[in-house]
């Protein structure tokens, strides 16, 4: 072989290795990591079987494409995945989403398979846009569900999955559709004595031994133990004769690989979900995946992060799997059990198709309720209940904010909730731009620098020098309430001679605002006013430049700092400092500095 092909095979390789990061973990695999692995694999089936059947079902889908979707991909991940211990798998927070997405399409079908066949096109899409986005470096966009609207989201989610399993922990069955209407079907169950005794004692007493053990032995399986004595009591007390369902013998062997097919008029539905769940699995994905590679040392990559979950979800949508995203309480499970790396998670994918192939009837016996109950607990640990009154501590806006994202998700229903949760995050943000804090400078004595006055209401001030601060970058929304603040400054008795506007905080300048700018400059001139200007960044100044504003105003009108601009107005003026009096009159606004 050449010194050419060799470096073209190298080139090759180191691609590989770029885009499939858990193969060159791989390659450095040590020998003393196999037995803490496997080990970890084993305890993680544990957890992985239940859950994925109970995600399964609340996502509205047969229980086995659970196990279906956490094979496919774990086995992904452990390929393209850049962590070394984040686990995938289905999960409680988009179940929801996929149901609201995949069950009004499938109900015109009416069969099962159907709704497998639009799930695992969702899943398909899911992928595709988390490796576009992963392509055209998107991964900001997670950023756009800020923590209060994300906190009343999952609380909302969290309050629906609840309400949502009441039937089954019930023993019954309901028609209706969103929040309200279950809590109302609940109801009329319950009325009509629907509720079957023996499945509100399963469903009722699973929740509580899971949060028992889960409070005071945190170390014990708790969701294992709870199917396992589930199983038991099916079979001592023969449930199934007193009403209560059962999983029943799963289909022998895994699926072939396929291409699923849907109707053209459903794609659109179908994107639109996509991306909903891709954001929400993108921010819980990068969220654990910080919080882990915090503990290991690791580096969060983004982008890999987002090939990863997409490369997951193309491969369980061809096997009739459907979207999933990370899980905090799986990889918590994994890291506990001494995982070292991705191996874990190959294990526990064996594990489950081992169990499918010999072994298809091992959870017959369990009940439904029990399900219920995993889903139920796992909903529980979605709502952060101390988080929405922290907000309401600390920043009373972030709470409605909060409380209005709740109310999206629980009134509206989980796909137009996350639209709600992000319109409030961008309307929180372009809010806090279009009405930025703004105040008054003054010198305050024994301190350097100059001082907003509303926190030293005793700084001294210059005759005729008003010194204006305004936190924010001038743009086309915010522009004309800079123009009314500064207009509401110059009509004060007296009137000011300058207004310097100490614009360090101003980090862009649109056009509108330059024209803006200008028209205000010009009509303060008429009133002997004179607006100034100090520390503009140069990348600011360098706009107003090419826009024409700095040469129309005169290059004395900007200055590098603001002590060098209040030395020039002394220069010229003679005015000293002297100590705050009587609060300037502005016309209707009496008190107003």
């Amino acid at each position: 072989m050449t010194d050419a092909d060799g470096g073209r095979a190298a080139r090759v390789r180191a691609k590989v290795r770029d885009a499939a990061p858990g193969l060159r973990a791989f390659s450095g695999y040590r020998r003393q990591w196999l037995v803490k692995d496997v080990v970890a694999g084993v305890v993680l089936t544990t957890l992985l079987v239940p859950q994925g059947m109970a995600y399964a079902e609340l996502a509205g889908l047969p229980a086995i494409n659970g196990l279906y979707t956490s094979v496919l991909c774990l086995l992904a991940y452990a390929v393209f995945g850049p962590s070394r211990i984040l686990v995938l798998g289905p999960d409680s927070s988009l179940g929801p989403m996929i149901a609201a997405t995949v069950l009004p399409l499938a109900a015109a079908g009416g069969d099962s398979g159907r709704a497998v066949a639009i799930a695992s096109v969702l899943a398909l899409l899911v992928g595709a846009v988390m490796v576009l986005a992963s392509v055209a470096r998107l991964g900001f966009i997670a950023d756009l569900i800020s923590r209060p609207t994300m906190i009343g989201y999952m609380n909302g989610l969290a309050l629906t999955i609840l309400v949502g399993q009441l039937p089954k922990l019930c023993g019954f069955s309901t028609d209706a559709d969103g929040l309200l209407g279950e809590v109302s079907g609940v109801a009329r169950g319950l009325a009509d004595g629907k509720a079957v005794p023996a499945a509100v004692a399963v469903g009722a007493g699973g929740i509580v031994l899971i949060l028992v053990l889960q409070r005071w032995l945190p170390k014990v399986p708790a969701v294992l133990v709870m199917v396992l004595l589930a199983m038991a009591s099916a079979s001592l007390f023969d449930l199934e004769a007193r009403g209560v369902g059962l999983v029943g013998t799963l289909p022998t062997g895994f699926p072939p690989l396929s291409v699923p097919h849907v109707a053209w008029e459903d794609l659109a539905p179908l994107c639109a979900g996509a991306v909903g769940i891709a954001l929400v699995s993108l921010a819980d994905t990068i969220s654990n995946a910080s919080a882990f590679a915090a503990r290991t040392g690791q580096e969060v990559r983004g982008g890999k992060e987002m090939n990863a979950i997409g490369a997951a979800n193309l491969a369980a949508g061809l096997f009739q799997g459907f979207p999933v995203s990370t899980s905090g309480s799986r990889t918590a499970v994994a890291e506990r059990a001494g995982a070292r790396t991705q191996l874990t998670g190959v294990v526990g994918a064996v594990l489950i198709v081992l169990m499918l192939v010999l072994f298809p009837g091992l959870f017959r016996n369990l009940p439904q309720p029990a399900l219920a109950a995993v889903v139920s607990t796992a909903a529980l640990s979605l709502a952060d209940l101390s988080g929405t009154v922290r907000l309401w501590q600390r920043r009373r806006t972030e709470f409605l904010l909060s409380v209005a994202a709740f109310l999206g998700v629980a009134l509206l229903g989980v796909l137009p909730g996350i639209a709600v949760a992000v319109g409030l995050s961008i309307l929180n943000v372009f809010r806090r731009a279009w009405w930025p804090y703004n105040t008054v400078l003054g010198r305050v004595p024994g301190l350097e620098g100059h001082h907003d006055v509303r926190s030293y209401p005793d700084a001294e001030l210059l005759p005729g020098l008003v010194i204006y601060r305004f936190d924010a970058p001038l743009f086309f929304a915010n522009a004309k309430a800079f123009r009314d603040e500064v207009l509401r400054l110059a009509r004060g008795e007296p009137p000011p001679r300058w207004i310097l506007v100490a614009a360090e905080p101003v980090t862009d300048v649109d056009t509108t605002a330059a024209e803006v700018l200008e028209e205000l400059c010009q009509g303060l001139e008429a009133r002997s006013v004179r607006l100034v200007f100090a520390e503009l960044k140069d990348p600011v100044l360098g706009r107003l430049r090419r826009y024409g504003l700095a040469h129309a105003l005169g290059g004395d009108r900007f200055f590098p700092t603001v002590e060098s601009a209040v030395a020039a107005y002394r220069a010229g003026t003679g005015a000293v400092w002297t100590a705050a009096g009587p609060p300037i009159e502005i016309e209707g606004e009496p008190g107003r500095r």
